[in-house]
């Protein structure tokens, strides 16, 4: 079975309320089976235009990312992301070649 990801590319407006996020979400994607890949690293943008902080949440599946998404607690931290920032958010399915 294809892992599922979460793809987020984050413009950080305040800092400090962006912290309140960063201090519920990680136990909210734990339960999902969820682990961080990239967490707003060192970036070279390429080609395009990408907001400056880029994360990378890797699930088990695709079902265990949208699961864990549309949980109520993802719903509730999610009301503290979009306070304290604006960002690009797609869940994606992985390959397994």
């Amino acid at each position: 079975m294809a892992k599922g990801y979460w793809i987020a590319h984050i413009t950080v407006n305040d800092a400090e309320a962006y912290q309140a996020y960063r201090n519920v979400v990680h136990g909210i994607l734990s339960a999902h089976g969820g682990r961080f890949i990239v967490r707003a690293g060192a970036q070279a943008v390429m080609e395009g235009v990408v907001r400056p902080r880029t994360v990378v949440i890797e699930f088990p599946s695709l079902q265990a990312a949208q699961g864990c998404y549309d949980s109520p607690e993802y719903q509730a931290a999610k009301a503290l992301r979009r306070k304290a920032s604006d960002g690009d958010f797609s869940i994606i399915e992985g390959w397994d070649g």
